[in-house]
């Protein structure tokens, strides 16, 4: 075997087109059975005695050996150590080219070639994308859907390309959608399925291919793959049921392609994705509640949903998780609720339907994810709603857990809706009682130390917050402000040019509030307030330069 191959790889070296072919389909024949027996040292050999830089000139002239050329390409190409050594061999334009041919076996190894050479290499990738492979592969898989091995080797392609932002493009300036779900619609065998989803899942990613894939009927599909699993013990069945519920979620992230399903509530696909709800399949409860979170992305949605009933469904889900629960279910009930509850129109309704009371029962709960989206639903429920702050801002059990949270340094985003939510109750509420819940409960110092934020809406909801308290119960408050420096603080803010408007305001404001405590009205004194208030009237902004006439004013009037 040994002097066979020393014989083939000296004819494949010394060969130029005008070879006799059977000579050359010999050659090749005896290569590619060396290279099936063992692949890495019989590339080697081929490596050293450069037979490679002689393939793209057989490449270049089509007979009926170049399947057999591009398939001793595929196999060498198998080998991580080969890949340079092909791409330097100028393989891959002829390769290009091979994929506009008529020849389905030479499509086939071609296809192979490329995939193995470029495999796990996004800038050979990304060329590939640059020679306009996409759009030739699509075509390709439109012509060739009877044929399984061509179609795998597309669908690959297509999985490795994908993965690449910039392909996204061409993919959607292709009719790469229909293939898909066209091609999708005839699979029976799991294993195809799974290997068109995993096409599906990056591209669409992509907003105006979702569009173009929910046009195409995806969506059907997808709900027909749901009914057909759910129930099902099998393994493959299971996963094929979540990639489905996954993939519809994913589809509803766009907002063309989300309204299209919406259809003003009245669409099949979104009656059918409310059904997963109330399911006993944790999956489906999960991407249902999802769903609903997708769909409530805009007002008119979000009150159409509330109108027809959706919040309990939602509250019986959240029920069913409250002990032991499922945290992603949990965090998927309550992102929905939160983003219900975002129009005016709707807190009233979704107070009166319980679910503050609901939301409350998941407040031992140590998961991340469920603090944060437990918070932000509180805080859209009591926005403007003065009865609920005040009810939800003298619960001390809750007040004492959004204090707890205050300190969660390893979480940023719940120690801020902690810090927000805590503003929140005392600013919606402008209660006595709520105010000396959360300066009982420790909080003061942390909507201080919040208005020192560097997101100018938060500071802004501390210095109302403390400007209440200010206004409330100064005199249990003075010693958590004077122990917080919320003085010096007051006075870093109005000094700092990059302060917004807003905040200087409420930063005179609250010292105007302060001057009724002695220890604080000293402290404002020996920073000299008066002679940066002073500085400010001149200010550009009117409410701004207004405010400060009035500062100075009244610091006068007490110093």
């Amino acid at each position: 075997m040994a002097d066979n191959l020393s014989e083939a790889l000296k004819t494949l070296k010394l060969s130029s087109t005008s070879s006799s072919p059977d000579v050359l389909e010999g050659s090749l024949d005896c290569l590619l059975k060396a290279l099936a027996h063992n692949n890495m040292e019989v590339s080697g050999r081929l490596q050293e005695m450069g037979v490679l830089s002689q393939l793209p000139a057989l490449l270049s002239a089509p007979s009926p050996c170049t399947p057999k050329v591009a398939n001793v390409i595929a196999e060498v190409a198998k080998n991580e150590f080969m890949r340079g050594v092909c791409v330097d061999a100028g393989l891959i334009p002829p390769l290009v080219q091979l994929l506009s041919s008529q020849e389905q076996e030479v499509l086939l190894q071609t296809g192979r070639a490329l995939g193995n050479i470029c495999y796990d290499s996004h800038s050979l990738q990304a060329q590939l994308i640059n020679m306009g492979v996409i759009p030739t592969l699509v075509k390709l898989l439109g012509q060739h859907t009877d044929n399984t091995p061509l179609t795998e080797m597309c669908l690959i392609a297509f999985g490795n390309l994908a993965e690449l932002e910039s392909s996204k493009e061409q993919f959607a300036s292709t009719p790469i959608a229909l293939e898909l779900v066209q091609l999708f619609r005839k699979q029976m065998e799991h294993e195809r399925k799974e290997m068109i989803f995993e096409v599906l899942a990056p591209l669409a990613e992509n907003d105006v291919i979702k569009l173009q894939l929910v046009e195409a009927g995806l969506v059907e599909c997808l709900l027909d793959v749901v009914a057909h699993t759910l129930g099902s013990e099998r393994e493959e069945d299971t996963a094929e049921l979540k990639t489905a519920s996954d993939l519809m979620v994913l589809l509803l992230l766009g907002d063309e392609s989300m309204q299209k399903l919406f259809e003003g509530g009245k669409g099949s696909v979104f009656q059918r994705v409310l059904s997963w709800v109330p399911s006993d399949n944790h999956q489906l409860q999960l991407a249902g509640a999802l769903a609903i979170a997708n769909f409530a992305r805009n007002d008119g949605n979000c009150i159409h949903m509330v109108e027809t009933g959706i919040v309990q469904k939602l509250l019986d889900l959240l029920e069913r998780h409250v002990e032991e629960g499922n945290v992603t279910v949990q965090h998927a009930a309550l992102s929905a609720l939160r983003n219900l509850a975002i129009p005016v129109v709707n807190k009233s309704k979704m107070l009166a339907a319980g679910v503050a009371e609901v939301v409350l029962k998941f407040l031992q709960s140590e998961m991340p994810p469920v603090q944060f989206k437990l918070l932000g639903t509180l805080r859209m429920l009591i926005d403007t709603q003065v009865d609920a702050a005040d009810q939800l801002g003298t619960n001390s059990k809750l007040v004492e857990r959004l204090v707890e949270w205050c300190e969660a340094k390893d979480h940023a985003g719940v120690m801020g809706e902690s810090n927000r939510l805590l503003s929140a109750l005392i600013r919606h509420s402008k209660s006595k009682d709520v105010v000396r819940t959360v300066i009982q409960s420790g909080g003061v110092k942390h909507l201080v130390t919040m208005a020192t934020s560097e997101h100018m809406i938060m500071q802004n909801e501390a210095l109302v917050a403390l400007g209440v308290i200010g206004a409330l119960d100064l005199a249990l408050a003075e010693k958590d402000f004077v122990g917080a420096n919320l003085v010096q603080i007051l006075h870093k803010l109005l000094t700092d040019e990059r302060s917004a408007p807003e905040i200087k305001y409420n930063s005179m404001i609250l010292i105007c509030s302060l001057m009724g405590s002695e220890p604080l009205h000293r402290e404002v004194q020996s920073l000299a307030f008066i002679d940066v208030v002073s500085k400010l009237r001149s200010h550009e902004n009117k409410t701004v330069s207004h405010q400060a006439s009035l500062t100075e004013q009244r610091l006068t009037a007490q110093s």
